[in-house]
């Protein structure tokens, strides 16, 4: 059955509007899920890759002759040779647009996808939960947490993740994950956030039952 999108007007115009770039680019993270897989949250990103590449100058300049022929208002809020970030208006909406050039090949090759009359590359969900995984060692943000509870919800692997997780991130490690989220600070952080008190108790139930699953998976007699 096919996901109720949950992208604004605008990101599907920016992804309608640059579809077609050479060299092309995949869609990933939460815009990816939220338009495509689970529409089960709003973002303000869209994370766009450009895989097997050192850097990004030369695309980010095809991305912002684009924006600017269509008369959208934008503004560059990081750059570096591989990662450039843009800030994108039409007067009424705005997004934030992530441009990465990683040299990081995908673990499997994304989806093409419809979007209106256009089609573009997206990541599949073992891709992103792969990438979830990943995030959360490296930054601990509860929408990860949120994606990656929703992925295995939907029939994500964890096992598998986990064994794939270290192609992504060498320094990836199941028992450092899972001592971090330990003291991850879920319901204050989903508090502020607008969520009401069952949801942050869930989050914070989908943490615990992550850690223990992570620490089962690590030791040599659990099933990764």
């Amino acid at each position: 059955m096919p996901v109720a999108s949950q992208l604004s007007p605008l990101q599907t115009q920016l992804l309608v509007l640059l579809a077609g770039l050479d060299p092309p680019w995949t869609l990933s993270g939460g815009a990816a899920l939220a338009g495509f897989y689970l529409g089960h949250r709003r973002t303000r990103d869209l994370d766009l890759f450009w895989r097997r590449r050192p850097t990004i100058e030369a695309s980010a300049r095809q991305v912002r002759e684009r924006l600017d022929a269509q008369g959208l208002d934008v503004s560059t809020l990081q750059t570096s040779p591989a990662f450039v970030q843009l800030r994108v208006s039409d007067g009424q909406e705005t997004v934030v647009l992530d441009l990465v050039a990683d040299r990081v090949a995908a673990i499997e090759p994304p989806a093409r996808l419809a979007l209106g009359a256009a089609s573009i590359e997206v990541d599949s969900p073992h891709e992103i939960l792969v990438n979830k995984l990943c995030a959360l060692l490296g930054r601990l943000e509860l929408r990860d947490l949120v994606d990656v509870r929703a992925l295995l919800a939907a029939g994500g692997e964890l096992p598998r993740a986990l064994r794939d997780a270290p192609r992504k991130d060498s320094g990836f490690s199941p028992p450092t994950l899972a001592w971090l989220l330990r003291d991850f600070p879920v319901e204050p952080l989903a508090a502020k956030l607008g969520a009401a008190p069952p949801e942050q108790r869930a989050l914070a139930t989908f943490r615990d039952a992550l850690v223990e699953q992570l620490l089962k998976l690590s030791r040599p007699d659990g099933s990764q």
